[in-house]
């Protein structure tokens, strides 16, 4: 949720951030006015209070004989401070509502416009070129044993797959690795919750306009979560944070699962778009004021990785209609593929300010003892997706795959993917 404050006193910042991502400028047209009948309401009720208090002391001091007159005027005046108190949390409960629908507060310099207005930041490495006609990662899986699409479907439906012999270990190899980096960044290894409440999912902005991109469990209540984002940014949920020795990182390690509604035909071949995949996502609260700096630092973990596996990548700024309601601000790392000639996606990070803390209530303590939202950042160190890179980049004349050095250790020593 945005600053309440903000909105209030430069609502012209809000509505410009809603208009650089296509959003309803008319919601903090309807948040201020809501606004202003929250705090009209409870003026009222405060009002009514202090005046049933004082009433109540007069009747404690009056003679016996005009206290029961006194005594009915004050059951009056209680029902009309409680009636006022109803009005008081219905207008809270309406702007919170309201409140809530208004998408983060974007960060200067954030491109507008929808997901074609990106911005290149930069482009890394060099882009693989072959003397000869370069296979895709679904041609080198399957030949090579990494995965096996056909049993997927044949168990679970479109979109799932088994990952196979090599498959299985290059993928854990990928995570450990991505494990080490974390932890030798002063991360905290959690195997997170892939099953959470309402309140979680929705407190992370995950139930809002992409909610079809959710599973859903009606008989527990419970989302199976795209991310363990959800549940890292749930971990501290209704609490005081002590960050005066530094920012709190999490590496949380997790199955994720994706619907992928209304993707019908796009990336449906291998490993690309797919329902279940496993994530390591890095995810940090820190000080407000420290969050571009923490978010420059996410991104330097991930082009790090993506450099020493020998991908060449590109780093967007993603626009502001394309960050999801919870990111003010949003890099993407995209590695090249050899076979569809583009970069593809592989790893994101998203600066959220405060705006997850505050719909979690997940605070810090200000020098002057008063509680504040604190600020959240997430971003994804290792995902099965990066296999598809990996083979592409890394493949032979003779359909084998080189493994990075930076892997082997993590697989034997082996250094080469060969057919069985």
């Amino acid at each position: 949720m945005i600053d309440p404050v903000l909105l209030r006193e430069a609502p012209d910042v809000v509505r410009a951030s809603q208009r650089a991502r296509g959003a309803s400028v008319e919601l903090v047209d309807t948040a201020l006015a809501a606004d202003l009948e929250r705090r009209a309401a409870l003026t009222e009720f405060e009002t009514l209070r202090a005046e049933q208090n004082a009433f109540g002391k007069t009747v404690a001091a009056a003679p016996k004989d005009e206290k029961k007159a006194l005594v009915a005027q004050a059951q009056e005046l209680a029902a009309a401070v409680k009636a006022a108190q109803q009005r008081a949390t219905d207008a809270e409960a309406a702007f919170t509502e309201s409140a809530r629908r208004i998408q983060n507060i974007v960060v200067d310099g954030v491109p507008s416009g929808g997901e074609e207005n990106f911005v290149t930041l930069r482009e890394v490495g060099t882009k693989p070129s072959f003397g000869f006609e370069p296979r895709d990662h679904v041609e080198l899986g399957e030949s090579l044993k990494v995965f096996d699409l056909a049993r997927g479907a044949k168990v679970s439906g479109a979109r799932f797959y088994f990952l196979t012999g090599i498959g299985a270990r290059l993928e854990i190899a990928l995570m450990n690795l991505a494990l080490d980096r974390a932890l030798a960044a002063g991360f905290t290894p959690l195997i997170t919750p892939t099953l959470v409440r309402p309140e979680t999912m929705d407190g992370t902005g995950f139930l809002g306009e992409h909610a079809d991109e959710v599973y859903y469990l009606p008989a527990d209540e419970l989302f199976l979560t795209g991310t363990s984002e959800v549940a890292l940014a749930g971990f501290h949920m209704g609490e005081i944070l002590d960050l005066s020795a530094g920012s709190l990182r999490y590496a949380g390690w997790s199955t994720c699962y994706r619907r992928e509604a209304g993707s019908h035909g796009k990336d449906t071949r291998g490993i690309l778009r797919v329902h279940q995949f496993n994530k390591l996502e890095m995810f940090s609260y820190v000080l407000p004021e420290n969050a571009e700096a923490e978010h420059e630092a996410l991104l330097s973990y991930q082009e790090a990785m993506l450099t020493d596996l020998g991908l060449a990548y590109r780093v967007i700024d993603v626009a502001a209609g394309d960050l999801g309601s919870s990111a003010a601000r949003k890099f993407d790392t995209e590695a090249w593929v050899p076979s569809q000639e583009t970069y593809r996606e592989l790893t994101s990070t998203s600066n959220c300010t405060t705006y997850q803390a505050r719909r979690l209530d997940t605070r810090y303590r200000t020098e002057s003892g008063k509680t504040a939202p604190v600020a959240t950042l997430n971003g994804t160190l290792a995902t099965t997706r990066w296999i598809v890179a990996l083979l592409e980049t890394h493949q032979q004349e003779d359909g084998s795959v080189v493994i990075p050095e930076v892997l082997r250790p993590y697989l034997g020593g082996l250094a080469v993917i060969e057919a069985p």
